[in-house]
């Protein structure tokens, strides 16, 4: 999974391609999204759970490596030049717009797969209603959220 891959275009080429099951796909997702780093998290996931090549540890650890690695070659490239840079107005100004790319790209992921494939009845409704008030009006820990959300899917859905 490339950093500028869509969530839709990784569905389409993990689960179209028969590399790993559906139900697979959005638990993993989900899952990611309770931990530090839900997009390393996630590529290391995949690379376990997929159906051809190596999988397992070896397919979680070339994931991991392949998702990892640009970015901290990109980090360890600029580093030097990072106090500078973060001053200038322009970057600045890109920086707040890569932010708000990454808060639409998230927000879209949201709605497609995971709203359109995991709500399905009123029932999976109510459970994500109250999950997201839980996280955003009770402040509730994330790692709560994503347990009571699954002991309640289990005992509803």
């Amino acid at each position: 999974m490339r950093p500028n891959k869509t969530l839709r275009q990784t569905q389409a080429d993990s689960v179209q391609t028969g590399l790993v099951e559906p139900g697979a796909f959005l638990a993993g997702y989900g899952a990611a999204q309770a931990v530090p780093g839900p997009l390393f998290t996630f590529a290391a996931f995949l690379g376990a759970v997929t159906t051809s090549g190596p999988s397992g540890l070896l397919g979680a650890s070339i994931a991991l490596l392949a998702i990892f690695l640009p970015s901290a070659l990109l980090v360890m490239g600029v580093l030097p030049f990072w106090e500078r840079l973060r001053r200038a107005p322009r970057v600045q100004r890109v920086l707040t717009g890569v932010d708000s790319g990454v808060v639409g790209l998230l927000a879209a992921a949201l709605y497609d797969p995971v709203f359109t494939a995991g709500v399905t009845n009123a029932a999976s409704l109510v459970v994500a209603a109250l999950a997201f008030v839980a996280l955003t009006s009770w402040k509730t820990p994330a790692w709560a959220v994503v347990l009571g959300a699954a002991g309640a899917g289990a005992l509803l859905l």
